[in-house]
């Protein structure tokens, strides 16, 4: 088949209904490849062309349908991405080679794994890898990378030549819990233990938790959400990815997959975190605090969404990027995958090379978690 290929610079120019309509034809239901969570990165000014994130969607066309589209951005540096290439950057520059710019295909500042190949069957598919491929190899680009593809699509774009990487998350598995006592009962002693008395700290400071839907959040609620948002990465001499005006974005445009967590004391408002949810996942985003109270931080972000996903039957709460401290807490390794296209021979040798040994690593590792699982033997 004969499609019309573009090279996309705004999300406008292929619009929501179409854009949606793909996205939601993939096996998983990922919020964050909806045009409502790129959109706001891109309108809030979080994750565009002065940001570094320069978009350049590749979209196939047949007549006037949208047949294919994967996110893809020209990056100056690799700020926001969670695999991380920086040793890569600096052998380039050593070497009087440039390594920027680079293509990415990822959603910005979001390790979550989703179809990066959009596409409405398995042909526009296989057109739209080879559209990519023909793209990087025209451009002036020194590598194209695309983070956390399913697995599926991990073996269509080796097979198209990509070198894969494997890394580490820390996911949690709802058993049909019925409360989360019930959870708990599951981990060793010790587990159990160390949350009862994490959870009995945060009460004895005289700090109270509420849910807020997304649909039931308030301005103050996010202009609230954002002050601990920012105040927290400057607390670590950090720079801000996100800004109010994404919040309150999102929390327009898809309040039903949006549940904050707002921590009180005498009525006051001291720390608060965001979660991003579909009918079967739970993802762990953000998190910030105004006032320090030890323990805080793991009921906000971890057991109060614990809760949430049991009581709504959530089958998988995905942790976020690295983490061993989520396994006390019942997380398991999980592994995840990145693919990538170097144009300079060497360059692609040796890091070949690399990636081989790093895989033998990242395999040890696992083995070396599964080791220390949190659970009761069942026996």
């Amino acid at each position: 088949m004969n499609y019309r290929t573009h090279i996309v610079s705004s999300l406008s120019e292929i619009g929501q209904p179409a854009w949606d309509a793909l996205a939601s034809s993939q096996a998983e239901t990922n919020p964050f490849l909806s045009f409502a969570f790129l959109d706001a990165l891109h309108e809030s000014g979080s994750a565009c062309l002065d940001t570094g994130w320069q978009p350049q969607f590749l979209a196939l066309y047949d007549g006037a349908d949208l047949a294919a589209a994967m996110p893809l951005y020209v990056k100056m540096h690799s700020y926001g991405e969670y695999v991380f290439d920086w040793a890569w950057a600096d052998a380039y520059q050593r070497n009087g080679v440039d390594y920027y710019p680079k293509l990415l295909s990822a959603v910005p500042f979001t390790p979550v794994t989703g179809p990066r190949l959009l596409a409405r069957d398995g042909a526009a598919r296989a057109a739209l890898l080879a559209a990519l491929v023909s793209t990087q190899k025209a451009s002036d680009v020194s590598s194209t990378h695309i983070l956390y593809p399913p697995e599926d699509q991990v073996k269509q774009l080796e097979e198209a030549g990509f070198m894969l990487r494997s890394g580490v998350q820390f996911h949690w598995l709802n058993a049909g819990y019925r409360d989360f006592d019930d959870f708990l009962a599951t981990l060793e002693q010790k587990k159990r233990k160390n949350i009862r008395a994490e959870r009995r700290k945060v009460r004895e400071a005289g700090v109270m938790l509420r849910r807020v839907r997304g649909a039931d959040a308030t301005d103050a609620d996010w202009r609230l959400f954002n002050r601990c948002y920012q105040r927290t990465y400057a607390a670590h001499r950090s720079s801000p990815y996100l800004n109010l005006d994404f919040f309150q974005r999102i929390g327009r445009t898809m309040p039903d997959n949006i549940l904050l967590v707002i921590a009180e004391r005498q009525g006051e408002p001291i720390a608060a975190s965001l979660v991003i949810h579909s009918a079967d996942t739970l993802f762990g985003r953000y998190w910030g605090e105004l006032e320090h109270v030890p323990c805080l931080h793991f009921e906000t972000a971890y057991y109060q969404p614990l809760e949430f996903c049991i009581e709504q039957n959530i089958k998988v709460f995905e942790g976020g990027a690295q983490g061993e401290h989520k396994m006390a807490r019942g997380f398991l390794p999980t592994r995840t995958w990145s693919a990538h296209w170097l144009a300079h021979p060497a360059f692609s040798d040796a890091i070949e090379r690399f990636l081989e040994r790093e895989s033998g690593g990242i395999d040890e590792y696992i083995d070396e978690l599964n080791d220390r699982n949190p659970f009761k033997d069942p026996a």
